[in-house]
């Protein structure tokens, strides 16, 4: 058999029927085999350790011969308890994009419910930037030049580091770029708790008012938050009211903060974006706002 793509394609099925005793070791070979055809002269390096526990792992995606390369970190979503860093919709068609125009793409996993709280995640995401920082250089990245982006529960743990950046700070992170916060309609945690909900969400944020407003990235945000772009779905009824909240408040304080509504679903938020599409164009025009090193690889005049 000498087709390739049949090949491969036959590769892929053998994976995803193989039993499920061996389902870590055939889904990371499932991811090798696609990222390999997204970003095929990428090197990828997995579960780099940015702490202790077993969760707290990344992934790397270098682009071929890294020069102070920007870094985009992303943050996946799951309810603040499900989720993965190698999941087809985080990253295979932002690799695809951004690896080519000279971006550093990273990865992240957490601890989740019910081991790590909100505040905890939180944690772990500065724990993460800290780490991508110091490491940046030998990558041959930049560590001033560091975007970070989230989806849904990732989504808010970006915007509540991005409210009050000391909590990164003090966890040894250093200034980054801005952030994207895909899809989270969680910008008022205290709002959300004292009217009906989802049952997800007491067990997120329990019964606590003060831990709400711990946890609530309106209720954190200050003057010295950084540039913040809030994607929203119009297709939900919670997601863009919640955003435009946010960025309002953020605005009066003089912050950098959009609004950027699509009429796209919770999940296609975060998958179509990469794509080559609109959307993903006027979130690089953001992106090029904060930085014009970002701005030319992205071929976008700020």
């Amino acid at each position: 058999m000498h087709n390739t793509p049949l090949r491969t394609l036959l590769s892929a099925l053998l994976l995803l029927t193989a039993p499920l005793s061996s389902a870590g070791p055939l889904r990371d070979k499932l991811q090798e085999w696609r990222a390999e055809r997204q970003a095929p002269h990428a090197q990828i390096q997995r579960d780099l350790a940015y702490s202790s526990d077993k969760q707290q792992r990344l992934d790397l995606y270098l682009p071929t011969n890294a020069q102070q390369a920007p870094v985009l970190l992303m943050v996946h979503g799951g309810s603040w308890r499900l989720g993965d860093k190698g999941a087809a919709a985080v990253v295979d068609n932002k690799v695809k994009r951004w690896l080519p125009k000279g971006f550093i793409f990273v990865s992240i996993n957490y601890r989740l419910l019910p081991a790590a709280a909100p505040l905890e995640q939180a944690d772990d995401v500065a724990r993460a930037l800290a780490f991508v920082q110091q490491q940046a250089s030998g990558w041959g990245g930049d560590p001033r030049k560091i975007i970070l982006i989230g989806h849904s529960a990732g989504a808010h743990l970006v915007s509540l580091l991005a409210a009050r950046p000391q909590r990164a700070y003090d966890l040894g992170a250093k200034a980054w770029l801005g952030s994207v916060a895909l899809d989270s309609a969680s910008m008022d945690v205290e709002q959300i708790m004292q009217g009906a909900h989802a049952r997800f969400y007491d067990q997120a944020f329990g019964a606590s008012p003060a831990y709400w407003a711990a946890t609530s990235p309106l209720r954190q945000l200050d003057k010295t938050a950084t540039p913040l772009l809030a994607v929203c779905s119009s297709q939900r009824s919670d997601s863009c009211p919640a955003a435009r909240k946010f960025v309002a408040a953020a605005s009066r304080l003089g912050v950098n903060a959009q609004l950027l509504s699509q009429d796209r679903s919770h999940k296609a938020i975060n998958q179509d974006l990469g794509a080559d599409n609109a959307y993903t164009r006027e979130v690089e025009d953001f992106m090029a706002t904060l930085d014009s090193e970002v701005a030319r690889r992205l071929g976008v005049t700020p």
